[in-house]
Formats: C-alpha cells, structure tokens, sequence
C-alpha cells in the first residue's frame, strides 16, 4: 500500500511561519482598526456596540468553522447565505405549527444539512465543479424559498426557550457567542489533533496519495460538505430568534463573508493549508470593519463592498504564499 506524500520538513517550516506571520499581520490591523474607530467614534467602545459585534462574529463564524474544514479540502459552498435564509423560514415554520423548539432546531439541522449532503454527491459523485455546483444549488435555493412562502414567516408563538436563542445570555456573555465558540473549539480540535483533521489537510493538500494510500477521499469531502450544512443550521436557527421571524431575504452577501473571512484567514483556495485561528481572526477583522461603517455614518454599501475586496487581495497573497512554498 503506498503512503501519504507528505511536505518536507523545511517546507512545512516556511509554509508554517508564512501562516504566521499572515496571522500576525491581521492581528496588528485589528487592533490598528479598534483604535482608529474608537478616536472617531468613542462609542465604539460602549457595551451595547460590543455585544452587537459579538452576535455578529458569531453567525459568521459557526459557519466558517464548518467552510474552513471545506475549504482545506479543496472544495466551497457558495449556497451557505441562500440556505440560511430557507432555513430561518423551515425552523419558524415548523415552530409556529409545533410549539416544540426541538422539533425546529431538528427541521432546520435536517434540511440544511440534507443541502450540505446534497452539494457533496453533486461534487464528488457527479464529478461537478463545487464552485459550479453550489452556484446552482444557490439559485435554487433562493428561488425555492419564494415557493415555500412569499413573505418573512413571523412568530406566533411566545417561547422564551426560542428567543433565548439568539437574544439570551449565560452571564454577560451573549448565546450566540457560547454556541460560536462551542462550535469553533470542536472544529479546531478535529483540524489539529485528531486523525480525520489530518486526512482533510491531505485530501487538499494530494488527493491521488490520499486515493492511493487506500483512504476514501470522496467521503471525506462528503462530510466537510455536510458539517458545512449542519453549522448552516445552527446559525439559521440564531439568525431567526435575532430578527424574531425566518426572512427569505436574510442570507444575501452572507457567504461572500464567510469566504472572505476563511481566505483571508490564510486558507488556501488550492486546499492542503489553513487555519481556524486564522478564521477567527478574518471574522473579526470584517465585522469590526463593518461596524466601522455603520457608526462613523458611511454608505452602508461599502458592507458589501469590502468582502468582494478581500477576497480579491487575499486570493492574490494566497499565490504569493504557495510561490514561496514552491520556492
């Protein structure tokens, strides 16, 4: 049985300190970004400003944690923002003729992990491009959520269990910061400490040794496609108890962010390298940046703007940074 080819020492070294330094880089320009905020607007700084921040981060995050694991594979979901809009309206759905949370959080999970499941045999069974694929799924997905209803899908219930969800706080702390940081250790675990991380690092990095080493590697990117879906889910489910009512409108630019802020990060594009440290910092970075924008009274639109920006920039350092591997 032929084994994994794996980096050499000397370039898992240079790889490893330029993932680094582009993690030491966004951590200077976000601090560099809170403190210019801050002089312009002090109120930057104020409880209420942070908290929304936070919620913020933390939708984006549940779902980079899920697109960095399938980004390191090679592969990307661009169906994440029109799935989080169908299930927002599938979970309020649900809860207005149940009652029952769990049975919401379970249509949810279920449907937008079926997505995720989908997506991956469209790609790895049918051969199909995951960027063409999930552009497909996405066009249907948002036309289907018009089919399911015409309107946002408001609350008739009064469960406090379903508002905690998004709006709730275990000490000063805001749920949706637990449930992101839950998420994001889990992911950060399975990448760095155990087998199936280091089977996704090798399915991007050579999926031929992976093949050859006797590892199904069509599998693999099968489940990254679904823990995509399911933190879709999640994140849906949050999104919904924040706004009170499923939007069928609410994903728009959703995962232009969640990519940015993964590719930003330093995952590469090409699969093999990444970091969810990284992730988190890209998170930040754009949420402060958008922030920014909305306290210091600019064009709201720069928010859709800025994403488009960084990908282009960070694609471009991405190059530069598997040049210097090859190198």
């Amino acid at each position: 049985m032929s084994e994994i080819v794996h980096p050499s020492p000397a370039r898992r070294l240079a790889g490893g300190r330029l993932l680094g330094s582009s993690q030491l880089v966004l951590a200077v320009i976000l601090a560099a970004l809170c403190i210019a905020i801050s002089l312009a607007a002090p109120q930057f700084y104020s409880e209420a400003n942070v908290i929304a921040i936070l919620r913020q981060c933390a939708l984006v995050l549940i779902v980079a944690s899920g697109m960095t694991m399938l980004i390191i594979t090679a592969e990307v979901d661009l169906s994440v923002g029109a799935s989080l809009a169908f299930v927002g309206c599938i979970g309020m759905a649900v809860l207005n003729a149940t009652h029952s949370l769990t049975l919401g959080i379970l249509a949810s999970l279920a449907f937008a992990g079926g997505v995720g499941l989908v997506n991956g045999l469209v790609v790895t069974r049918l051969k199909v491009n995951s960027l063409i694929g999930t552009i497909g799924m996405m066009m249907m997905l948002q036309g289907g959520v018009y089919l399911f209803t015409r309107e946002a899908v408001q609350n008739h219930h009064q469960l406090s269990s379903f508002t905690g969800l998004g709006a709730g706080y275990v000490g000063p702390i805001p749920m949706p910061v637990i449930f992101a940081a839950a998420i994001f250790i889990i992911a950060y675990v399975t990448l760095r400490f155990t087998t199936l991380g280091r089977y996704l690092y090798a399915v991007g990095a050579n999926e031929k040794a992976v093949r050859l080493s006797g590892l199904r590697s069509e599998r693999l990117k099968l489940l990254a496609f679904v823990v995509t879906g399911l933190c879709v889910g999640i994140a849906g489910m949050i999104l919904a108890s924040l706004m009170n009512a499923g939007q069928p409108t609410a994903g728009r630019g959703f995962e232009l962010t969640v990519i940015a802020a993964v590719i930003l990060g330093g995952t590469s594009l090409l699969g093999g390298r990444g970091s969810l440290f990284g992730t988190l910092l890209g998170v930040l970075v754009l949420k402060v940046i958008d922030n920014g924008i909305i306290i210091l009274g600019w064009n709201q639109d720069l928010q859709m703007v800025v994403p488009g920006v960084v990908i282009i920039l960070a694609s471009y350092l991405d190059i530069v940074r598997n040049k210097a591997n090859v190198r």
